[in-house]
């Protein structure tokens, strides 16, 4: 980074001699006086006096001796901090999150093994949750966002083109307004959704989601099912804006603050985990192993 002509200037000027300074850089005395020579041609600066006595600095040479340490030493420090950013961005984790992708599930879980991997980092990044981000960032798991924290089945990922490692099972729950009339219950029962529109995620997305859907049409024929096309801030503020009521899991409770997430007496739940590329890079692998820890966990519990 620096001219390496500095660090043979600074020898040169500790020890008061060529000779001296070639014997302690292990290169000739003719080499390390080329590199002088060539130091204050460059500068245009006369750097030492040759005396009887040997070698003294000049007034310009005394200047420079006092910088060029600093900058040597500066210089070292900033490649030391460059590498130790290589490193860390080599050892980073890019985990996408959106409001129905929310990180705070997934930092929960992996606070349970951090300390076993002290070298892995994770960093969010935020993305739009619209048809087309998410087909996009799924599809390209590994290229600008390596993991996502979710809800999905086999389907799903089938769709969505990656892969996904359960670390939990999500209940299935509703939401609705705080001004909604179902808000100040605890628990919800079949018949509390009778005349009112469920808003459901489409036939197809998930097999998880259409077992709850069968049941309903089949059983229970007075709920309105509604179909929608993906989960973003729309669906929920239109929620919000109505009397709709949104089918959603549980630790999506921070998605909206205008919406209660209440359960409900069925018992249907759907996988909730990471997903990621289909061919993962060997940090991701890393990771994936030390979250299956987190899932070891909970199962034993």
């Amino acid at each position: 980074m620096y001219n390496l002509q500095l660090e043979t200037f600074i020898v040169v000027a500790d020890l008061g001699s060529f000779n001296k300074a070639a014997e302690a850089l292990y290169i000739t005395p003719p080499a390390v006086t080329k590199q002088i020579n060539l130091l204050e041609k460059d500068l245009d600066l006369k750097l030492f006096i040759r005396t009887h006595r040997g070698l003294a600095l000049t007034e310009a040479g005394k200047s420079l001796y006092k910088d060029a340490r600093y900058i040597i030493q500066y210089c070292k420090e900033s490649v030391e901090r460059a590498r130790k950013a290589m490193e860390e961005k080599d050892n980073l984790i890019r985990v996408g999150i959106s409001p129905m992708t929310p990180a705070a599930p997934l930092v929960q879980e992996w606070a349970k093994v951090q300390k076993e991997y002290p070298d892995i980092r994770l960093q969010m990044v935020p993305f739009m949750n619209s048809l087309e981000s998410a087909r996009e960032i799924l599809k390209n798991l590994g290229s600008n966002i390596d993991v996502v924290a979710g809800i999905f089945d086999e389907t799903m990922l089938k769709l969505r083109q990656c892969s996904g490692m359960e670390l939990s099972r999500q209940r299935i729950c509703c939401a609705v307004s705080a001004t909604h009339r179902l808000a100040e219950k605890e628990i919800l029962t079949y018949q509390d959704l009778y005349d009112e529109n469920l808003l459901m995620m489409h036939r197809g997305w998930s097999n998880y989601v259409d077992e709850l859907r069968d049941d309903i049409w089949k059983n229970h024929p007075r709920i309105h099912v509604v179909d929608f096309d993906i989960y973003s801030m729309e669906i929920f503020n239109q929620c919000e804006n109505s009397d709709d009521i949104l089918m959603v899991v549980e630790n999506w409770k921070d998605a909206h603050p205008l919406l209660k997430i209440i359960p409900v007496e069925w018992k249907y739940t759907i996988p909730y985990g990471i997903l990621y590329s289909r061919e993962p890079s060997d940090l991701v692998k890393r990771f994936l192993k030390a979250m299956k820890k987190t899932a070891g966990m909970g199962q034993g519990n």
